[in-house]
């Protein structure tokens, strides 16, 4: 077999065979595929695309490229979700306590931020002393007694996608719908989910900008799950202005605390419980979508939530009593207030400028060496739809330098004051097949 065929192959439209797929990706992996023979066949399947088949070998292929983590220890149907990225995308600091108090395990491995804000174990890493680095064991003791525990992805999952990503970022391939699917799918299944619950964001802070493009990357990511054996569905949601009021790592951990105690941003709420609902039925602890999310609002309401996030954070060695007293958690020197410079009503937060803002303030990364600063970023006052009058705060910047004007200018670009404006609609779809 030769890869100079392959290419040809999928160049003239052809569809690969399970056999052509796995010697591609083993021989990548391995390094006997060279990056321009791997970049021409990511530039093929960019334009000739790839069928429902091709596209689960793929998957399957990335993900026994490497370590793969058996969760058959852990009792019950373990249930991940998955976002494809946003402004203020605190969902799953609140998600998972919040389903793992109602009895379903919560196994999750998660990565650290490139862009707007840190990811997940970033914002957690906010928290003094909590830490990631845990051996397989210990993970999934700690999901047996408290059902719930987040590690760091391994060095060794799925390297195939690892050095396949990389190489579309650098050959305009990003956008290729099979590749995408494969590459988040392949990273779900081999992080050992039974389920899988996916939110695809759509709008300006997320990948894809139109619904079609996020219906597309949604079913191709649904049909992969369910061909390969995991249930899988997925929630599209809008990322046309950020999630929340919270853009910032310690910011998020703050509001996750405030949604756990039901106080939190309306719109994050309702996502939590509609992706929660979702995984509750998924792991068969209810018959129903309305039975499930009310099992969900009774946990936030009695405190369960809550509490399963503070035996959550002490076992990974954290401080909880941030739950109680979230002014432990790291505070900017300066906070900064952006006024409205005119009345009227709120018609547009450009989530994705806005984000920006943000990691110019050291919420985030522009590349994967740089550091974080977890106790700075955005606190929006106003949402798209919001009337304001001149004077009013718009929001506030958290920073640890004073000279904030190119990141108030950004602000005051990207947010737009009109006569009128619809608060955007929250989910847009939900793909189930």
């Amino acid at each position: 077999m030769r890869m100079v065929d392959i290419i040809s192959k999928k160049r003239d439209g052809g569809e690969l065979s399970r056999e052509e797929i796995n010697f591609f990706v083993e021989g990548y992996t391995h390094g006997t595929i060279p990056d321009y023979q791997a970049s021409a066949l990511a530039m093929a399947i960019y334009f000739q695309n790839m069928n429902d088949r091709e596209t689960s070998d793929l998957t399957m292929a990335m993900a026994s490229s490497g370590e793969t983590i058996d969760l058959s220890e852990i009792s019950g149907i373990k249930v991940d979700k998955h976002s494809t990225g946003g402004v203020g995308d605190t969902t799953t600091l609140v998600l998972a306590p919040l389903v793992a108090s109602l009895g379903i395990p919560v196994a999750k491995m998660s990565g650290r931020g490139l862009g707007h804000t840190g990811g997940t174990i970033d914002k957690l890493e906010s928290i003094d002393g909590f830490h990631v680095e845990i051996i397989k064991d210990k993970f999934i003791q700690l999901v047996n007694d408290n059902g719930i525990a987040v590690m760091g992805q391994t060095g060794n999952l799925t390297p195939a996608d690892k050095k396949l990503y990389a190489l579309r970022d650098v050959t305009g391939t990003v956008e290729s719908i099979p590749l995408i699917a494969s590459s988040i799918m392949s990273k779900k299944i081999a992080a050992g989910a039974d389920a899988i619950v996916l939110d695809v964001k759509v709008g300006a802070g997320a990948f894809m900008k139109t619904d079609k493009d996020a219906e597309k990357l949604a079913h191709a990511m649904v049909r992969v799950g369910n061909s390969v054996g995991r249930n899988t569905m997925a929630v599209i949601s809008d990322m046309s202005q950020p999630l929340g009021f919270a853009i910032g790592n310690a910011l998020e951990v703050r509001e996750a605390i405030d949604t756990l105690k039901g106080e939190g941003p309306v719109d994050l709420a309702e996502l939590v419980l509609t992706l929660g609902s979702e995984m509750v039925v998924l792991a068969k602890k209810a018959g129903t979508l309305e039975e499930a999310r009310k099992k969900l609002a009774e946990s936030i309401k009695t405190g369960r939530a809550l509490e399963k996030f503070r035996t959550f954070i002490k076992n990974q060695g954290g401080d909880p009593s941030i739950v109680d007293n979230p002014g432990k958690l790291p505070r900017a020197k300066y906070k900064i207030d952006v006024p409205a410079l005119k009345d009227g009503v709120i018609s547009n937060i450009a989530a994705d400028e806005i984000g920006i803002a943000a990691m110019l303030l050291g919420a985030g990364r522009a590349t994967k060496g740089d550091s974080i600063d977890l106790s700075v970023g955005l606190v929006l006052d106003k949402k798209v739809g919001d009337r304001v009058k001149k004077g009013d705060k718009l929001l506030t910047i958290h920073s640890n330098f004073q000279d904030v004007d190119e990141i108030k200018a950004r602000i005051y670009e990207n947010i737009t004051i009109g006569s009128s404006a619809e608060k955007p609609v929250l989910i847009h779809k939900i793909i189930t097949e």
